[in-house]
């Protein structure tokens, strides 16, 4: 991977900005999420969207709102970060003026249901950090753009962005290898993997050590039912998330991965 002339310009960026200072967090792969699932995280702010809480390593914690589609937000250490924010996908809504602006917001690429300019500009205050893949970069005319295979630092924290493309026939085109990115956020050792829209792609077995993953299905556009199976064998991680899913049914993914904490949430 790319990673140390890189991460050493991203941290003189961030640390020039005067972003909140460059934390220190210890990091140990070891760390496993908490089981416990909630609607309404306790001592978390009265957000109405279905949220699941985790530890971390150091016993932070994180806490992931489950907003529309394949828009989060997280919660962890006084930051908050979003996901592919989107407002709007179909006839469901998500009121961000009721939500906190963002320190970080990752982008994985540039279709509607992941790209939402109005939104990002109005979660955006001049400390935001955007990380995007390059197109989004260049529509938005900012932002940090990762290509696949680059790693950087932020806060003292960690985003790897990985492949994310189609590979079945015909259906290349929707994501072709290359321009889009999943990302692996790791938060004080707790490694967090959006994997954008993608299929089941040999690159997944690299991915290693995966607390918690968000995997998409919803052929033609990302992976069937199957290939999502396939997929979380090959990833291992504890908690599963299916999400992007629209009018899938996903409910016989639990039954198929016994070995996997597999939670549906509100993510059509």
């Amino acid at each position: 991977m790319k990673t140390t002339g890189y991460m050493i310009s991203l941290l003189a960026f961030i640390c020039a900005a005067g972003l909140a200072g460059c934390k220190n967090f210890s990091k140990n792969k070891s760390a496993a999420p908490s089981p416990e699932a909630e609607t309404k995280a306790e001592g978390a702010p009265a957000i109405p969207y279905e949220c699941d809480t985790f530890t971390t390593t150091s016993g932070k914690t994180v806490r992931i709102y489950a907003l529309v589609h394949a828009s989060s937000m997280i919660d962890y250490d006084g930051m908050t970060i979003y996901v592919d924010p989107v407002a709007k996908l179909g006839d469901r809504t998500v009121d961000y003026s009721a939500l906190r602006m963002a320190d970080i917001i990752f982008i994985t690429h540039e279709h509607a249901d992941h790209f939402d300019k109005e939104t990002i500009a109005s979660l955006t205050t001049s400390s935001t950090i955007l990380i995007t893949n390059s197109n989004c970069a260049q529509m938005l005319g900012k932002g940090i753009a990762m290509a696949n295979g680059e790693t950087l630092s932020y806060y003292g924290d960690s985003v790897e962005a990985v492949p994310a493309y189609n590979t079945t026939k015909g259906r290349e085109k929707y994501h072709p290898k290359g321009r889009d990115n999943g990302y692996i956020i790791t938060l004080d050792g707790l490694r967090i993997y959006f994997a954008g829209d993608t299929e089941d792609i040999p690159e997944m077995a690299k991915i290693k050590d995966i607390d918690i993953a968000f995997l998409p299905c919803n052929q033609p556009y990302t992976m069937t039912p199957e290939q999502l199976v396939k997929a979380a064998k090959v990833l291992s991680p504890k908690v599963l998330f299916p999400y992007h899913y629209g009018q899938t049914d996903v409910s016989g993914i639990q039954a198929a991965l016994p070995d996997i904490d597999v939670r549906i949430r509100q993510y059509q």
